[in-house]
Parts: structure tokens; sequence; C-alpha cells
């Protein structure tokens, strides 16, 4: 059995940056040394983050590791406090003090594994999980006792003193010694109640290029408009689409995004909604010229974006005390919506924050103007700016921020937007459907309705079910029309799996998944107790599960067999909510199928417009029933 190195060894000569002499001393030990289950990961592209090493063993755990070339004696490293009362890594050379905390391998290390925990292996059981992944820093030119004086103001990590095995801090004597017991502790272990096969796949898409799956060999197809928007730029560079649900908005940026991966540039995406990562990365890796290409790509939501600019800067303390000091939750959308901005916005202005030849916000309705300023700020002088939107799924009311003004000093020139009305994702009657929810309930001034394409015939059967019930039943008529849905699986190219459950709320969204519990159905949902960023990034449509998530978390997706559950419509922001979520709806010629389940008083009549339209190529799920208490 042959261990696996990523990349292959072969290929070393040729990896972006060259190793250190001490990450190659570290490399040897590791490939000579670790027990063959484990794997060998160099300089992984995890996502914009860059490990010197992470380690995977399905049977085993993680571990991530941070090597310093340092020699402690070539100048003087201490740590003193920085201009804020935080404690920092300094350095002095020929006389001149300079501040390093940007460079300290323990809070490098450290970000690391909560990045790999919280984001990409999601599925990590949240509190036993944790200790599955050990985070360790290498200094292979200095002695273990010298770093660990050096660096024991970082070292208090939540783990705590008990758990030092899983944040080893190893130096000169354990290299030279071939010493893993020391370097790794925990590179013995063979067996482990928290990691699985599965678990080390969520990690290994992202530490490899992906390989192209059958659909993912087939490249994006866009109509004219589509294909102009995706293959140009303006001459400024800044370029806004507007265009209604199921337009290609999100085509149109993974085209563009593809394109210029291929021509080796950087691009950053950008989303509100952390669930569309995977979506849009698997639409971009259909355009690639090979999947190495991938690495070119960063994906982040906003607000995570800012979190590693001030990691970057050395401002994690900082950071933290933003939070501490926001107690009530209007000092807490005060800090998300201004203040972070604002740090991230003076982290970036340091001389070495990464920048980017493209950044590209998806869902840019939900986004802030000053957002998109911080953002620019990271473009290079030449590069790319791209913002798409639908005001008309303006779920935060915030599209009303973006006025003719604010568009000007953002770096648009005065002009129309670039339009893409053609909706492509819907069924024909449902698209009529949602055109009439928007023309009855959304302000006029936002609207964005989706036209049916030109010349098209209905070859795509659909059946659209509007159930109106008392709310004192929703959750149980909720789970009833999913079992009745189930009807329609094992044909026409469905399964169980392809079944989509939208909730309004996160309370009324965790009813429903209990009672298919109860009936022994699992479904892979954002409704539990618990970090629901990690679910987030844990759902995923390839999941072989029933999926279940909240209305604000599917936008952007699409599904076949839906199921939306409505608990209420009093508010412009909730209304915005439904109209995302009919049109979530996925065409196909062989049948979908949109099922709501409505216990809002005020969408009553509007419901009875529905009619139970059914297609008669596409058989109905269950016959017409009312509900009430």
């Amino acid at each position: 059995m042959n261990r696996v190195i990523y990349p292959p060894i072969a290929t070393h000569f040729n990896l972006r940056q060259k190793m250190t002499a001490g990450e190659q001393k570290v490399f040897e030990l590791f490939s000579q040394s670790l027990p063959i289950g484990w794997e060998i990961y160099i300089q992984p592209h995890l996502n914009g983050l860059r490990p010197d090493f992470v380690l995977l063993n399905s049977r085993g755990g993680i571990a991530v590791f941070e090597v310093k070339d340092w020699n402690l004696n070539a100048m003087r490293y201490f740590v003193k406090k920085d201009r804020w009362g935080y404690d920092a890594l300094w350095a002095e050379k020929d006389g001149k003090e300079f501040c390093i905390q940007n460079q300290n391998p323990v809070t490098k290390v450290n970000l690391y594994k909560k990045e790999i925990f919280d984001l990409y292996c999601p599925r990590l059981q949240e509190k036993a999980g944790w200790a599955a992944i050990t985070a360790g820093v290498i200094f292979p030119f200095a002695q273990a006792r010298q770093i660990k004086e050096l660096l024991s103001p970082f070292l208090t990590t939540q783990d705590g003193d008990k758990y030092a095995k899983y944040q080893p801090i190893s130096g000169l004597d354990e290299i030279s010694a071939g010493n893993l017991q020391q370097i790794f502790p925990e590179s013995l272990r063979n067996s482990s109640r928290v990691m699985s096969e599965k678990l080390a796949d969520d990690l290994r898409g992202w530490l490899v290029e992906p390989d192209f799956s059958s659909t993912q060999r087939e490249p994006l197809v866009l109509d004219r408009n589509q294909r102009s928007l995706a293959e140009t730029r303006t001459n400024k560079g800044y370029r806004r689409i507007k265009g209604s649900a199921g337009s290609g908005k999100s085509l149109v940026l993974a085209a563009r995004a593809a394109r210029l991966a291929n021509e080796e540039k950087s691009v950053l995406v950008a989303t509100f909604n952390i669930t569309l990562w995977h979506y849009l990365r698997d639409l971009i890796v259909r355009d690639l010229d090979g999947p190495e290409r991938l690495r070119n790509i960063r994906f982040t939501h906003f607000h995570l974006w800012c979190k590693h600019a001030c990691d970057d800067a050395g401002w994690e303390r900082r950071y933290d005390a933003l939070w501490k000091e926001a107690r009530t939750s209007q000092q807490k959308r005060d800090v998300l919506n201004v203040q972070l901005p604002l740090l991230a916005e003076q982290a970036v202005m340091q001389s070495d924050a990464m920048q980017y030849d493209a950044i590209f916000v998806d869902e840019g309705q939900d986004y802030q103007p000053l957002w998109w300023n911080v953002l620019r700020r990271i473009c290079k002088p030449e590069g790319e700016m791209l913002l798409v939107a639908d005001a008309t799924q303006d779920i935060y009311g915030t599209a009303k921020a973006w006025t003719d003004d604010e568009m000007k000093g953002a770096g648009f020139p005065g002009g129309r937007w670039a339009q893409l009305n053609v909706s492509y994702r819907l069924p024909p009657n449902a698209l009529d459907h949602a055109r009439n929810f928007a023309e009855t309930f959304l302000p006029k001034n936002t609207r964005d309705l989706p036209e049916q394409e030109q010349g098209s015939l209905n070859l795509y059967p659909c059946n659209l079910r509007w159930v109106q019930c008392d709310a004192g039943v929703a959750e149980k008529v909720c789970s009833d029309e999913i079992l009745s849905l189930m009807r329609l699986t094992g044909k026409n190219g469905l399964g169980n799996t392809d079944i989509t459950v939208l909730a309004a709320n996160m309370n009324s969204g965790a009813a429903v998944v209990k009672r298919l519990c109860e009936y022994n159905i699992r479904a892979v949902n954002t409704f539990d107790k618990g970090d629901h960023r990690r679910q987030k990034m844990g759902f995923f449509m390839g999941d072989a599960k029933v999926k279940a998530t909240t209305l604000h978390s599917f936008k952007g997706w699409e599904s076949r067999l839906l199921v939306v559950f409505v608990t209420e419509a009093a508010h412009a922001e909730s209304l915005a909510l439904i109209y995302a979520g009919l049109t979530r709806l996925k065409r196909s010629q062989e049948g979908s199928s949109l099922t709501v389940v409505c216990s809002a008083p005020e969408l009553k009549e509007y419901g009875e417009t529905w009619n139970a339209e059914t297609d008669r190529d596409f058989p109905s799920p269950t016959p017409e029933r009312t509900y009430s208490k």
C-alpha cells in the first residue's frame, strides 16, 4: 500500500512556493516515519489558507502543522504589548523593533484548525470532534525550550493545558532525533470515535483539486447575452448585473470566474450565504481548463473575509474585542454592519494584504454599500469588480441602500445595469405564479420579474400545490406532504434525496425534521442547536438524505422536488423571502413539483389561485385535501 502524498513527489519542483530547508526536513520525517494510513498534503490550497502541512487519516484524525525556519539567535524575538494593549510577537534587528504578530505561528495554526473544524470538515462532532484535530508548530533550527518560552503567552487556547498533546511544539532536537512521538503525539492513533471515511472525504474535497465528474465535464451552457457578459469586461473593470430569479446571474459569475482562473488570475468569490459555496464551486469547475485552476479562486462570505483580514494583520484580539463589547442585539448588528467592516478596511491597508485580480459578489442585494467599498480595497488597480443582484429577493431590506448616488460612489459609472430577464430555471406555470406573487405583494420599485423564454414550448411538466392550514397543525401537515411527495420518487430520475424542505425559520424547520425522524426519515439540515455556520457548510445537495434548511440559506440554489413551509407573511422581508422560495424550483423535462404549506392567513386568498394546478403528464403526489384544527 502506497502512502498518499499530494502533490506527488515528482511535482514538488513545481510547487508555487518551494519548500524551505526546514519544511523539507519535516516532510522527510513525515514520509518516512508516519504510519502508512496517514496522508500528507503539502502547502494545500485550503480555499485561500496555506498551511505548510495537513495530515489526514480516516481512522486517526487530522493534523495541521506550521513550520518556521527561524534562527532565534539571528535576531531578538520577544513579546510586548502592541499599541492597543494586546500581547504581540516582536523582533529586533540592527537596533530597530518591529511587530511580527501577523507571522505568529501559534495564531496561524490555531486559525487553520478552527477553519478545518468549522468549515471544511463540518460534520465532525461539535465537541469531541475538536480533539480530532492536532495543531502543531515546528521550529527545525531552534530549541523547543526556547520556542515554548517565547510563545507561551499565545499557547493558552480553548484546548487548555490538559490537552497540550493536541498543540505540540517541537524543535531542533526532536527533528534531528526523528522523534515523531514528540512532534505529533497522535500519530500512532489508528482508531477514533469521531473520524470516518466520509468525514475524511469532506476535507479531501478542499485539499485536492476535484476530479471532473460526468456533469462537471459538461461545459456551462449560456445564451448569447450571458456569454457576452462572461467573456468581456468593461473599460473600467466594474460591472453590475441585475436579473430575475433563474436568469443565470450565478452562471455568468461562474463562467467569468473560470475564464479568469484559466488565465492564472486570482479571483475572490464573495457570497452573503455560506451554503452557496458548494453550488458556485461546482459551476465554476465545469468551465475550468483543469481542476488545478481552482486554486486561483477563493470562496468566502463577507464577514468571514473580514475576520481573515484581521487575522492576516495580526489583529485577532482587536477582532475578539469587538464582540466582547457587543452585548445587545443592536450592538451586534452594528458590529456586523459597520464596526467590523471598518476594522477590516484598516487591516487591509497594511502593506502585505492579499489583493485579487477580480472580486465577484453574488446576491449583491444583501450587501451594504460599505461592505462593497471595503472589498474594493483589495482589488488590484487594473482588476475587475462584479456585482450581481436581484432586488426582488430583498430579504434583509438592504437593496434600497443602493441608490444612484451610492452606485457612483461604489465605482460604477452612470448608465444602466446589465440586465438578465429570461428565467431558465422555473417551469412555465411555476414562473407565472411567482410573477403573480411578486406583483401582488412586493414593492413595484424593487420588482425584477422573470420572463418566459420566447418561442419556447412547455416541455417541463410540473405539479404545483398550495396547502392552506391552521398554525396548530402546520408542522404535521408539512411532514405529511413530504411523505406524500415520496410517491414521485423512484422514477423520472428522482430519488428521496432530491426532496428539499425550506422553512421560514429555525423552530418550524426543526419541528418538521423531528417529525420526519419519527417516521425514520433522516434529513441533512441546518436546524440543530449549535454552530449553524458548521451546519451550513455541511449542507450540500449531494448528501444522500432529504434536505431541510431555511429559506434564507437556500437562496441561489434549486431543486426539482420542493416543499416550502410558510408560517408568517406580515413583513416586507418575509414576503420577499417567500418569493425567493417560490423561485427555487428547477425545471426538468422529466418533471418537477412544488408544494407550499402555508399557515399565514394573509396568503389564503392568493393560495386559492393555484387551484391545485397539476400537469397531466406529471402526477400529483397526493389527492386534494383540506386541513384544519
